[in-house]
Parts: structure tokens; C-alpha cells; sequence
């Protein structure tokens, strides 16, 4: 089983409450991924996972740190976590390109991930940004410089292209409520479409592979349906074996 590092998944949220004349604020955390860490965990594979607030300064620096794991997560997660560390952003130091070291590690072998959400691939109002960057040149995917976002209140139901390893047997994937669009690389594999457009894509980089699932891991995205779907756990620990190369 695989050693993966999930960076992301998590927020910090503040309400502040009137009561008549007087308010208070408070504050938490809420950690979206706990289904999917629990379901992985499951199934056999060992997980860290690295809250989004955490990223910054607590992302692999080396890659002696990199090559712990077989395989790297990003969820929820933009790009100005991994360049503006505390050094670079309030103290004007030079520091390592962590999305360039990221790239290298997948081309020497590593294997990347990126799943959906308000700050992946594009994001909401394009904040995640990561068009243009080397974690966009190791991914099999090329991505939109703007707001990439379909929302589908509705719900749309994911459909398989043809028989693959990931998919096979796992019954009628559940209704999802929003995605985001990308286009393929060239070389590059399509295993699930929306609404004719990309949902689950593979592909290589140099040695290593990399996965784009272009919707989200946890609500709102991943409908209540979605969630409680028994495929749920199977789905997610396939696509870290097939980038794990174990299946």
C-alpha cells in the first residue's frame, strides 16, 4: 500500500454574532477530507495529511522529504501556499520553488494528484492559479487562467469512458454538483466526463503519473449521495494505487 501526503482539505472559519447590543466572535477549524482519511486508511494505504493552513511553512522543502511518500495530494489548495512561505512574503528571503520540486520529484518518479475544489486547478474567481506554473506542467492536464467553475445545483451524474482499472465495477458513480473544466494533454487518458467535458483523467510526466479529478473529494461538490456512496472508499484508494503503480 501506498505512504501518501494529503496537503489541504481543511479552512478556518470566523462568525461573528449579534445578540441585540452586544456581539462575540469565534472561531474553528473544519477539516473537509476525514471520510476520505478514514476510508484510505481502510484500506491499507498510510496517510499524513497537512492542514491548508499548515502548507506553507510544513510543505516538503527538500526532496529528501518528497521521497517519503509515493504519492502527493493537493486539495483545495492554491498555488500562493506553496511560493509565499513566511521568508518570502514578510521577510523578503529567497527560498526553494516547492512547485518546481514538486514537478521534479513527479518526473523522476513521483506520482501527483489534484482533486477539485474553490482553490484547485483555476478556482473560484482563478485564485488557486495554477496556470501557467510547474504543478500545471507535471499534471495531465492543461488549465484555464480564469475562474474554472460549473456549478450544477441539479446534480449530473459522471459516466465512465470505457473499461479501466479505477472504474470497473464499482456500479453507477453518484450525482455530483459541480466541476471544473480542463482540457486534456495530449498523451494524456480520460476515464470519467460531466456533461461531455473531463472528470478523472491519467497521464505520465517523465518517470512518474499524475491524476486530475476535477470535482471534490468532500460537500459541496460531493453530493450527501456522493458521500454515502459505497464506492466511495474503492474509488479513492484505486487512484492512489494506479499512482502508486500497484494496479
Amino acid at each position: 500500500m501506498a505512504k501518501v501526503l494529503l496537503a489541504g482539505e481543511s479552512w478556518i472559519s470566523s462568525t461573528t454574532e449579534f445578540k441585540g447590543y452586544d456581539s462575540f466572535t469565534s472561531t474553528k477549524l473544519e477539516i473537509g477530507c476525514e471520510v476520505l482519511l478514514r476510508e484510505l486508511r481502510n484500506a491499507g494505504h498510510e496517510i499524513t495529511h497537512l492542514l491548508a493552513h499548515d502548507v506553507p511553512e510544513h510543505f516538503p522543502w527538500t526532496r529528501e522529504e518528497l521521497d517519503q511518500y509515493d504519492v502527493v495530494i493537493l486539495s483545495d489548495i492554491g498555488s500562493n501556499s506553496l511560493t509565499l512561505s513566511n521568508g518570502v512574503f514578510a521577510l523578503g528571503r529567497p527560498s526553494s520553488n516547492r512547485m518546481m520540486l514538486l514537478r521534479d520529484w513527479v518526473e523522476d518518479g513521483g506520482s501527483l494528484m489534484m482533486a477539485g475544489g474553490y482553490l484547485s486547478f483555476a478556482g473560484f474567481e482563478g485564485k488557486a492559479h495554477y496556470h501557467g506554473t510547474p504543478v500545471e506542467e507535471a499534471l495531465p492536464v492543461e488549465i484555464l487562467p480564469y475562474d474554472d467553475r460549473v456549478e450544477a445545483p441539479q446534480g449530473i451524474n459522471p459516466k465512465e469512458v470505457g473499461p479501466n482499472a479505477i472504474c470497473d465495477g464499482l456500479g453507477e458513480f453518484p450525482r455530483i454538483l459541480g466541476y471544473q473544466k480542463v482540457t486534456p494533454k495530449s498523451g494524456s487518458r480520460v476515464l470519467m466526463t460531466v456533461d461531455d467535458n473531463p472528470l478523472l483523467i491519467t497521464g505520465t510526466y517523465g518517470e512518474g503519473r499524475s491524476l486530475a479529478y476535477t470535482t471534490d473529494i468532500a460537500p459541496h461538490w460531493a453530493s450527501e449521495e456522493f458521500m454515502n456512496w459505497s464506492g466511495y472508499g474503492p474509488f479513492f484508494s484505486r487512484c492512489i494505487d494506479w499512482l502508486a503503480g500497484s494496479l
